[in-house]
């Protein structure tokens, strides 16, 4: 058995690059464990800047100034961040407000339908299985209500950590694009000069994660405004809302589609019933999701690295456990990274000592 372990050890970790990638990983995955919450507006920076570069890349690609296009690009994110700040952000305020007071309407709604079920359907549901499932409907509400009431105490550290990202954020983010050329090469100076294994991995992982953080956030636009469009069309309550959420339902592959379709329902039934609009509604929300999932994903992540869907709910099971949403945002690109990693690290010719001991 030791046999085996060297020599699996001599094929895997000897390659010195492969040991300096190791150091790396550790090192990685060490400052964002410890320090992950002290340097979250700095991750958010990088994120946000990464996004950016693709449109001053294309800028500059097409004659423009990299100088000129870092501006341009900054001031249409800056006018976005002022449009969310003073137009969307209060609007959904208000739709999430709404919602919030029409919530115990609604329930004694659902209450009265679930009573009704027994004597409609005597022989598939019993009276004591609806009040016990009312009685747990009501205990999760409860502790919805304890935590959002937890939620508004603690409110005031929260808003002084919105105020640290509106203001340091977007400064981190000018000089992230303005500097990248000094910042890439002061960080080279720390790593070896033979670095091709890590060049060939950034090179892979750089088409990679550019590819599918920039697919999202039109997928996001694409699916939100759509299903926007068609509420609007429709007339269902918190249109708004109930775009965004679908919207961002799509950054959670499989499992958001799922979720998100749920208040959709609620709010479709509870404001028209089964009636032909409720009907048409979820033929139409029906075919947006299958649009999304079999053509818009094909069209968008076209260069992205296949990854088979069990491999993506490990993904989001494993990363989001670690680091909640931005572990659930980055499950697919960090799945891609372990396969890259896989793909190219260096290995010598098969030793038959390698072979399973009987």
């Amino acid at each position: 058995m030791f046999e085996f372990l060297s020599a699996w050890y001599r094929r895997y970790f000897t390659d010195p690059q492969a040991a300096l990638l190791v150091v790396l990983l550790v090192l990685s995955a060490a400052i964002l464990l410890t320090m992950g919450k002290m340097l979250a507006p700095l991750l958010a920076a990088l994120v946000i800047a990464y996004l950016l570069e693709g449109g001053v890349a294309k800028l500059a690609h097409h004659g423009l100034q990299r100088t000129w296009a870092v501006n341009l690009i900054y001031l249409l994110f800056i006018a976005f961040m002022i449009f969310s700040l003073f137009g969307l952000i209060p609007l959904l305020s208000r739709q999430a407000s709404q919602f919030f007071q029409e919530v115990p309407d609604m329930i004694n709604n659902g209450q009265e339908l679930l009573l009704r079920l027994p004597g409609q359907y005597p022989e598939f549901i019993s009276e004591d299985y609806i009040s016990q499932l009312i009685l747990t409907i009501r205990q999760g509400l409860n502790e919805l209500g304890r935590n959002v009431l937890s939620l508004s105490v603690a409110s005031i550290p929260a808003i002084i950590t919105v105020l640290v990202y509106l203001i340091l954020v977007p400064l981190m983010i000018f000089f992230f694009l303005k500097d990248k050329s000094i910042i890439i090469s002061w960080l080279g100076r720390f790593l070896p000069k033979e670095r091709q294994l890590l060049n060939e991995i950034w090179i892979e992982m750089d088409a990679q994660i550019g590819n599918y953080v920039r697919g999202k956030f039109n997928e996001i636009i694409i699916v939100g405004g759509t299903a926007y469009m068609a509420f609007v069309l429709f007339g269902l309550n918190y249109a708004p809302l109930l775009g965004l959420i679908v919207g961002l339902s799509v950054l959670i592959p499989y499992i958001g589609a799922a979720v998100v379709t749920l208040p959709v329902i609620v709010v479709a039934y509870f404001q028209w019933g089964v009636n032909p609009d409720f009907v048409w509604l979820m033929i139409i929300y029906a075919i947006i999701q299958f649009l999304d999932g079999n053509v818009l994903v094909p069209i968008l992540f076209s260069e992205a690295v296949n990854l088979h869907p069990i491999a993506i709910i490990v993904a989001i099971l494993v990363f989001g456990g670690l680091w909640g949403f931005w572990g659930v945002f980055f499950a697919i690109p960090l799945a891609t990274l372990v396969k890259a990693l896989i793909n190219v690290w260096p290995t010598y010719e098969d030793d038959p000592k390698l072979e399973a001991p009987v």
